[in-house]
C-alpha cells in the first residue's frame, strides 16, 4: 500500500506546495536528450511533474503509480492530457516498449524486500524496447543521510494557497539497516494533524549492480546526484538480451 503521502488526498494536494524545489529533475530531463529517448516510461510517477516536463518536450510518456490521491493531482496539472497515467506498478504495465524508463527520487528505495525490487526490476525490464534504459537515483547508504530526518533539521511552516500555513517536520523512527523508516508531520491551519510513515531499503552499489545483472541489465555508468553530490548515485542501465 502506498504511504499516506502519496495517497490521502489532502497529503497528496499539499505534496508539490510543500517540496515545490523539483531541479533535481533537470537531470533526468538531460539524461532523455542525452539518450535520445522519445517514448519514457515513469514509474512511481507521483503528482506527474516529471511527466508533464517531458510531455512538454514532445516525448510519449507513461506514468505509473500506486497511489490513487497523486495521480489525481498529475491529471489535473496543465499539459497533463498529454501523459497516459496507469493506476498501479512496474508489475501491472501492459504491453510497452519504450525507450527509457525512470525512477526518480525515492521511488526506487520504497521496495523495501528482494522480492518486490526484483519484481519491479523484471516489470521495467519487460516495459523496455530492445537496448532501453532505466534511470534511476538512491541514496549511499556510506553517507548516513538519514541522520538528518529529524525535527531539527526538516522542521518548517509552508504558507499554501488555498489552505493557509501549514507545519511540517520529520522525525527519524527506526535505524535497522538497510532499512530506515520515519515519519513526516503535517499541522494543517485548522489544527487537524496528519501523519505519514514511510520505510526505505538502502542499497549498496555491489548489490543494485547484481540485482540489475539478474533482471537482465547491464550497468553502463553510475553518476553523481548533481543535487545531493557525494550523497546519491544515479545508476544508468541498459536491457541486454541473453544468450
Amino acid at each position: 500500500m502506498p504511504d499516506a503521502i502519496f495517497d490521502d488526498p489532502t497529503l497528496a494536494r499539499l505534496y508539490d506546495p510543500l517540496d515545490p524545489d523539483r531541479s533535481d529533475l533537470d537531470a533526468y530531463l538531460a539524461l532523455a536528450r542525452e539518450l535520445g529517448a522519445r517514448r519514457v516510461l515513469d514509474v512511481g510517477c507521483g503528482t506527474g511533474t516529471f511527466g508533464v516536463l517531458l510531455a512538454a518536450e514532445g516525448v510519449d510518456v507513461v506514468g505509473v503509480d500506486p497511489a490513487r490521491a497523486s495521480l489525481d493531482v498529475a491529471r489535473g496539472k496543465p499539459g497533463a492530457d498529454r501523459v497516459r497515467w496507469l493506476h498501479g506498478d512496474a508489475t501491472t504495465l501492459p504491453p510497452l516498449e519504450v525507450d527509457l524508463a525512470t525512477m526518480t527520487a525515492n521511488v526506487a528505495q520504497v521496495f523495501v524486500t528482494d522480492d518486490d525490487w526484483a519484481a519491479t526490476l523484471r516489470g521495467v525490464r519487460a516495459a523496455l524496447a530492445p537496448g532501453g534504459r532505466l534511470v534511476f537515483e538512491t541514496r549511499d547508504p556510506a553517507r548516513r543521510y538519514w541522520e538528518r530526518w529529524t525535527r531539527e533539521h526538516t522542521h518548517a511552516r509552508t504558507d499554501v494557497p488555498g489552505f493557509g500555513v501549514v507545519e511540517s517536520w520529520t522525525d527519524l523512527l527506526e535505524v535497522s539497516l538497510p532499512l530506515v523508516t520515519f515519519r513526516g508531520t503535517f499541522v494543517l491551519p485548522d489544527g487537524r494533524v496528519l501523519q505519514s510513515d514511510s520505510t526505505l531499503r538502502f542499497r549498496g552499489h555491489d548489490e543494485l549492480t547484481a540485482s540489475l545483472d539478474d533482471a537482465g541489465f547491464v550497468v553502463e555508468q553510475v553518476r553523481d546526484a548533481p543535487d545531493r553530490p557525494g550523497l546519491e548515485w544515479v545508476f544508468v542501465a541498459r536491457a541486454v538480451e541473453r544468450g
